[in-house]
């Protein structure tokens, strides 16, 4: 019998039959005028819209996590999707609420973030590259305060500020080495003042947090307004208010602020907004998005970046603080192959059938399980289930999870769609509503800065404590001294491990966390650590899946996923 031809994600996107966008909105209830059309597919709801909706009840938040990513994958993204369609297929009005996946893992190695199988959002293609051109605006946005930056050095330098002190760099949305540390202004006085520079990825770019974050253009002009673009020689801080940029800033994202709406496979409603990296900037997609999903259906499901240990905790800790949110219930994404990786195995062995390992494994899983418990909200373990598990590899973690109070459920939506998550369904409608949920911050406002960073590594992380330089150290009593103090933390750590070192996988113990840089987002409202190697402009891997992706002879896009 010849074996048999699994097709590819774009295969299975080209095979959709998708309905006009109209259709999809008038489920929700969202009048055609309320609508702004990118093609018959991708329409933007206005922000006159969102605003009438916002007195109006709110349905049910639910977050969907990971336990750490290993190269085995998870599909995360694939969950949120299929458990979604699963709740909708259980009569509930159910609304997928995902980022906008940026061109550089695209082009580099990780992929899109569309999800995958027969639980993707379309129309992927689309998704996966230009979209409504919001990543385009974020970049143009933020490279008029460089430009403006340079442009203030050039004319004089009304405000002081220290070419040497100078904190904004520029940014792309392209994986990138090159241009991490850049000498600008070359050949002359006319071209500018030389200095030292560099590129971030467009989704590390405060712009980016700060899109996400704003709930409506009075909002994002203002937080645009506060970003610290510099220094003076006395330490004082240059804002983009002080350039008069942010006016002209927020211009740009104006159109890009409304909240994008598109349809899974099996035409539910999805919002796709916003993109910030989850070890880097917050990870989630916006709260426009989200706020103005949870007043148009029953559910409203939507992911965090990476492990829990991220993305997770910034959104409770920061989305959900900003944004006055609440999730109603946790999944936890995990795979046998995964846990396989946590317990030792390498990645050629994963289809080796191995209890012992997926046991040894569960460690991981555990301490994500134990985070979120600590939030105060009940958690559902979704095992996402591949061909080569075996029965008595999932009863391991459906045992111990049992152990643990915490229902564990196998998930077939990669292949099946929403019906095979109707199971993770039925049990994430069981705790989500469930009363008498006490959810609570990791740390209070007033918690000095030193003291929420430990929390987290020691809290989250199961670190032995934080380490820093003394430079290091200084500049978290600067930063309170400016008044930033009650700012919460945005770390950015490896996503492969609870430490900072990425080759310790499971749960490692008696780690230290060295902070060795420390910055204000001042116009986000929080504070970055950052942590290891973390690169804010990553890098193409030796073989890069730019190298794959092409248009055939019909014009048609090819080895997309």
């Amino acid at each position: 019998m010849a074996p048999k031809i699994v097709p590819s994600d774009i295969e299975i996107a080209h095979q959709a039959k998708m309905l006009p966008i109209e259709q999809i909105a008038a489920r929700l209830n969202i009048p055609p005028d309320a609508l702004e059309r990118y093609g018959k597919f991708k329409a933007k709801v206005g922000l006159d819209f969102y605003r009438q909706q916002l007195t109006k009840p709110r349905g049910r938040l639910v977050l969907v996590t990971a336990i750490s990513p290993t190269p085995a994958g998870e599909g995360k993204t694939t969950t949120t999707v299929g458990l979604a369609d699963a709740l909708s297929r259980l009569g509930k009005r159910a609304i997928v609420c995902i980022r906008e996946p940026s061109l550089g893992p695209s082009f580099g190695v990780k992929g899109g973030a569309a999800g995958g199988g027969y639980a993707q959002v379309m129309p992927m293609e689309d998704i996966n590259l230009h979209f409504t051109g919001d990543f385009h605006a974020i970049t143009s946005a933020h490279n008029l305060l460089s430009a403006m930056v340079d442009n203030h050095l050039t004319h004089g330098n009304a405000l002081g500020l220290d070419p040497n002190r100078i904190v904004w760099k520029r940014v792309l949305d392209m994986n990138d080495r090159a241009l991490r540390e850049v000498v600008i202004g070359m050949g002359g006085v006319a071209n500018g003042t030389v200095r030292q520079s560099g590129f971030d990825i467009t989704v590390a770019s405060e712009v980016m947090a700060i899109f996400c974050l704003s709930q409506d253009l009075k909002e994002l002009r203002e937080r645009l307004g506060r970003i610290v673009v510099g220094y003076t020689r006395d330490k004082k801080p240059v804002t983009a208010g002080d350039l008069k940029a942010n006016g002209a800033m927020a211009v740009l994202l104006r159109d890009a602020l409304a909240p994008n709406l598109v349809q899974t496979l099996e035409n539910n409603p999805a919002f796709v907004h916003g993109g910030p990296f989850a070890n880097i900037a917050h990870g989630c997609n916006s709260v426009l998005a989200t706020k103005l999903a949870l007043t148009l259906g029953d559910y409203t499901v939507t992911e965090a970046g990476f492990g829990a240990d991220l993305g997770a905790q910034k959104f409770l800790d920061i989305k959900c603080r900003f944004a006055g949110l609440q999730p109603d219930a946790v999944v936890i994404v995990a795979t046998v192959r995964a846990l396989k990786m946590h317990g030792g195995v390498e990645k050629a062995d994963l289809k080796t059938p191995n209890a012992a390992a997926v046991e040894r494994g569960l460690a991981n899983l555990e301490k994500h399980l134990e985070n979120i418990a600590g939030y105060g909200l009940p958690a559902v373990v979704a095992v996402n289930h591949f061909i080569s598990d075996t029965d008595e590899e999932f009863a391991v973690i459906e045992r111990r999870c049992a152990q643990l109070g915490v229902k564990a459920v196998r998930a077939t939506h990669w292949a099946e769609g929403g019906a095979g998550a109707e199971q993770l369904a039925r049990a994430v409608i069981a705790v989500a509503e469930q009363p008498g949920k006490q959810f609570k911050f990791l740390y209070p406002d007033e918690l000095p800065l030193w003291e929420k960073v430990r929390m987290i590594a020691q809290k989250i992380y199961g670190a032995k404590d934080i380490v820093a330089s003394a430079r290091v150290k200084t500049k978290f009593g600067d930063l309170e001294k400016a008044g930033y103090g009650k700012f919460p933390i945005c770390m950015a750590k490896t996503q492969y491990s609870f430490s900072t070192d990425p080759s310790l996988r499971g749960r490692p113990t008696g780690f230290d966390v060295e902070i060795r840089e420390v910055n204000v987002s001042a116009g986000a409202g929080f504070i970055v650590c950052l942590t290891g190697e973390i690169m804010t402009m990553p890098g193409l891997p030796k073989v890069p899946a730019a190298e794959a992706i092409d248009l055939d002879a019909a014009g048609q896009i090819v080895g997309l996923f």
